[in-house]
């Protein structure tokens, strides 16, 4: 009886543990479109997307210059449509993004600082309720960092994503 029990429990653990899901915390009081943290359930299969560059926009200009590349909107909506072709072809969404990483480089035409408004204004076409074709409630935990440089001299924006899946 104490053996039957004891896998009666074990059984409803697991059920219990198996229907867990992905679970996006909010940050209290803000409507900001980014979750302050993010708990996988022990059922999750995590994705690791490697950094992401931006498309060239302007085959015309020098591949080394920013005319080729655009400003930092043009680069963050370019590169976050990369990642959501990479997702596609894994059948995953950006829904499924858990975890991102920004770098972003100080664009030359805002005093070297980097461009959060042109980030956030790509940024928010995929994730937030102004996302585009629908919202997308489905937020990350995301870092933005300022960085020196990147391969390319014409790249302002790199970003690497972990998406997860129960």
């Amino acid at each position: 009886m104490k053996n039957a029990a004891i896998a009666t429990l074990f059984l409803l653990t697991a059920a219990t543990a198996g229907a867990q899901d992905i679970v996006r915390h909010k940050i209290p009081g803000s409507d900001f479109p980014i979750a302050q943290a993010v708990t996988l359930p022990p059922n999750a299969t995590i994705h690791f997307i490697s950094g992401q560059v931006p498309p060239i926009v302007d085959k015309a200009a020098n591949p080394d210059s920013l005319a080729a590349y655009g400003d930092t909107k043009t680069q963050t909506v370019g590169v976050l449509k990369k990642i959501d072709e990479i997702l596609k072809s894994m059948n995953l969404t950006m829904g499924d993004v858990v975890k991102m990483q920004v770098f972003l480089v100080g664009d030359p035409g805002k005093g070297g600082r980097a461009d959060i408004k042109g980030f956030m204004d790509g940024y928010t076409q995929f994730f937030g309720a102004t996302a585009q074709p629908v919202p997308q409630p489905n937020l990350p935990a995301r870092a933005v960092m300022q960085v020196a440089g990147l391969n390319s001299p014409g790249w302002l924006v790199e970003i690497e994503v972990v998406a997860a899946k129960k």
